[in-house]
């Protein structure tokens, strides 16, 4: 399904496997996968392979930092203790952001198809291009 997706605090059951979630990393986390993924990890984004009593596997699609900014991942699986983690979220449809999203892209479609017709209607010469029947016409003799 193509849309927008926002991550969500799971209200429930664990997500299934395959699903996309998000681990926000405490201090302890931060520590002992800091060697691995940096010591500035605020939150962990991916798909969910496998998951315990202890930790939770997760084949990493982003990493996003407590300063800001995010690490883009491609998939590498990481071991993360449930007692490194603060919070758990999934990634759900948001109509909203979706609906958002599609308004924009239709204004921004909407002002370049203007400025582009704009080009064949209206004229090179300020002063318009005149009566081409008139120029045409001849007097008769």
């Amino acid at each position: 399904m193509i849309g927008c997706y926002s991550l969500q605090p799971i209200q429930g059951p664990m997500p299934e496997l395959g699903s996309v979630i998000g681990l926000d990393i405490n201090d302890a986390g931060r520590v002992v996968l800091g060697g691995a993924m940096g010591p500035e990890i605020g939150q962990v984004e991916g798909r969910l392979v496998r998951r315990d009593t202890s930790e939770f596997v997760v084949g990493v699609l982003a990493v996003r930092l407590l300063r800001g900014g995010e690490q883009v991942w491609h998939g590498e699986t990481v071991h993360v203790k449930r007692e490194h983690v603060t919070s758990i979220y999934e990634r759900r449809f948001s109509k909203t952001r979706t609906i958002i999203a599609g308004a924009v892209g239709v204004g921004v479609i909407a002002i370049l198809g203007s400025k582009s017709l704009r080009g064949v209607f209206t004229p090179d010469d300020p002063k318009g291009p005149g009566d081409t029947l008139q120029a045409q016409r001849r007097p008769r003799p």
